[in-house]
C-alpha cells in the first residue's frame, strides 16, 4: 500500500520585524528577529523526545533549525528558519547525512556544487519525484527571511533517518513542483530531471541528521 504523506504549514506569516531608532531618528530594521527565528523551538516542543538539527547555508551561518520526532507511527517535521530569502523552498530528506559546500555529487564526481555531498532524494530510486521518502511539504518564507512548516510523514522514520550513512535536510533556492508539469506545457509528461528533483534548484541550507 502506498504510504501517505499529510502536511500543515503553520504561521506561514511571522511577526512584524522588530525596529529600532538610529541616532537620525529614522527606523531599521533589527536584524536579530531572524536569528531569534532560526532557533526558536516551536510552542510546546521544549524537552520532547526526538532530534534537533541545525540548517547551515554555504558560508556556514545558521539559518535555520528542524526538529525530528517519531509520533503515533509518524515522523513530525518542525522547522524555524531565518535569514532565507522570501518565496517558497523546496523541503526535502536527503539520502546521505553529509552537508559539505562545494562538494561533488557522489554519483557524478564531475558536478560539484553546494550541499551535493548529500546525494538526491530520500528514497529516489524507488519512486518518481512527488512520492519519493524524503519528499515534503516546501517551505514559504517572509518578507523578513523568516518561516516555519510543521509536516508529517509516515513514509519514513527517526530510526531510518539515523542509519549507518544518516540523512541530510535540504533547503533548495527555489519552490518544488512535485513534477506536476500539466500535459498542455509537456505533451510527453516531465522529463527525467523533473521526476527525479521537482526542479527546485541549488541547495541553499543542509543539516545533518545522525551518521
Amino acid at each position: 500500500m502506498r504510504r501517505t504523506l499529510r502536511a500543515t504549514i503553520v504561521a506561514v506569516t511571522a511577526a512584524a520585524a522588530v525596529t529600532a531608532c538610529t541616532a537620525s531618528g529614522q527606523e531599521q530594521n533589527d536584524p536579530v528577529i531572524n536569528q531569534q527565528e532560526a532557533t526558536t523551538p516551536p510552542m510546546g516542543d521544549e524537552g520532547d523526545d526526538g532530534t534537533e538539527v541545525t540548517l547551515l547555508d554555504a558560508d556556514n551561518n545558521q539559518v535555520g533549525t528542524v526538529w525530528l520526532k517519531d509520533d503515533d507511527g509518524a515522523l513530525e517535521v518542525e522547522v524555524a528558519a531565518g535569514d532565507l530569502p522570501p518565496g517558497f523552498h523546496g523541503f526535502h530528506l536527503h539520502a546521505i547525512g553529509v552537508c559539505e559546500p562545494d562538494s561533488p555529487d557522489p554519483t557524478d564526481p564531475a558536478k560539484v556544487g553546494d550541499f551535493l555531498s548529500a546525494g538526491g532524494h530520500l528514497g529516489a530510486d524507488m519512486a518518481d519525484h512527488g512520492a519519493h521518502q524524503g519528499d515534503l511539504p516546501s517551505l514559504l518564507v517572509d518578507s523578513t527571511g523568516s518561516g516555519r512548516l510543521t509536516a508529517s510523514t509516515d513514509a519514513v522514520t527517526l530510526e531510518d533517518l539515523m542509519d549507518d550513512d544518516g540523512t541530510a535536510v535540504m533547503v533548495h533556492a527555489g519552490p518544488d513542483n512535485f513534477a506536476n508539469i500539466p500535459e498542455r506545457y509537456a505533451p510527453n509528461g516531465p522529463d527525467a530531471d523533473t521526476l527525479k528533483t521537482g526542479d527546485s534548484g541549488d541547495r541553499i541550507a543542509c543539516g545533518v541528521v545522525g551518521g
